[in-house]
């Protein structure tokens, strides 16, 4: 027999997932609901009541056309998990440690263990895991669409870069609120190679840290990385994307090089941005068009190379069920 246990409040997606696992092992499922007093326990807002939310449950099962199961109440966290017949497990990733508890039992009165199968959380549109508390305090809906703006933090006040996410990510949701923050990268003022990816990841925990409210931070990071094919530095912008949970995925955009005379100043220890200047008399352009704007003749520009790097990076996030084994 198969286990399966909830409160099951909503029937979200999470819940949905849950199940459709249940039923795909094959054979009987036991699906244990809570009780209102078991469900009521360590909240603090009142549940659905239980005859709502089996019959919710009820209703949901026929129309997935599954037959073969019975709802009982639930009123501890073992249900009838210590019984002989009961031989598959499924829980969430929040309930894992009960699976653990439940077969260190059945081990100490000779009980075979149960074959635990632990199902992802499955994430909102702010990949954070959706819930019926978030569900009933109105952050999402069941499907873990968001109800309020996106919140975002970038490890930066440089126009380019804020404009940049804005742009990104307004592909992707119609309401998002973009905050740029000072912030220090930790890495040279002129990054080579690893120093890059590490500042961005750096902006972007920063970033995340500086606005308690912000759903994700994003750093992104310029610098020159060795291509050993060529033996030349490319110009690199690199992204990272931080969220709640703490699964941070890095993506970069396109890389060109430098003139000599510019990485001849390079060599002798100073930025890009001052070898720029001194080569080509052009100050601040990281805060204009940037130095792919230049070298283009205005055909590129800084906010689009970081556009792509965004862009690269969020790209697990579009995909996120299939990314989610990172985190």
């Amino acid at each position: 027999m198969i286990c399966v246990g909830g409160t099951f409040e909503h029937l979200h997606a999470g819940h949905r997932k849950l199940l459709e696992t249940a039923f795909s092992i094959g054979g009987k499922v036991y699906i244990g609901l809570s009780t209102d007093e078991f469900a009521s326990k360590g909240r603090e807002r009142d549940v659905l009541p239980y005859e709502v939310r089996r019959k919710n449950l009820m209703k949901y099962l026929e129309s997935m056309g599954y037959e073969d199961y019975d709802i009982e109440p639930l009123d501890d966290r073992v249900g009838r998990c210590l019984e002989k017949e009961c031989s598959e497990l499924v829980v969430s990733e929040e309930t894992e440690a009960v699976a653990s508890e439940i077969n260190r039992t059945r081990s100490a009165l000779g009980l075979p263990q149960m074959r635990v199968h632990v199902v992802p959380y499955v994430l909102a549109d702010d990949f954070r895991p959706i819930s019926s508390t978030r569900i009933h305090a109105g952050e999402i809906d069941e499907d873990g669409r968001l109800k309020r703006p996106l919140k975002v933090a970038v490890g930066s006040v440089n126009p380019n870069k804020v404009e940049a996410v804005r742009s990104v990510l307004s592909e992707f949701y119609d309401d998002v609120v973009v905050q740029g923050i000072g912030v220090d990268p930790g890495v040279p003022e002129q990054p080579f190679n690893e120093d890059t990816v590490k500042g961005a990841m750096n902006r972007a925990r920063k970033a995340l840290k500086g606005w308690e409210d912000a759903d994700l931070g994003v750093g992104i990071e310029a610098g020159l990385v060795l291509e050993r094919t060529t033996g030349r530095y490319y110009d690199v912008q690199y992204c990272a994307i931080m969220d709640r949970t703490g699964w941070v995925t890095v993506g970069h955009g396109p890389g060109f090089y430098y003139p000599k005379k510019v990485m001849s100043r390079v060599s002798e220890g100073i930025s890009i941005g001052d070898a720029m200047k001194v080569a080509y008399g052009e100050g601040d352009i990281g805060y204009r068009q940037g130095a792919i704007g230049f070298l283009t003749k205005g055909h590129y520009d800084r906010k689009r190379l970081s556009e792509n790097a965004v862009m690269m990076a969020f790209v697990p996030r579009i995909k996120k069920e299939d990314y989610r084994e990172e985190v």
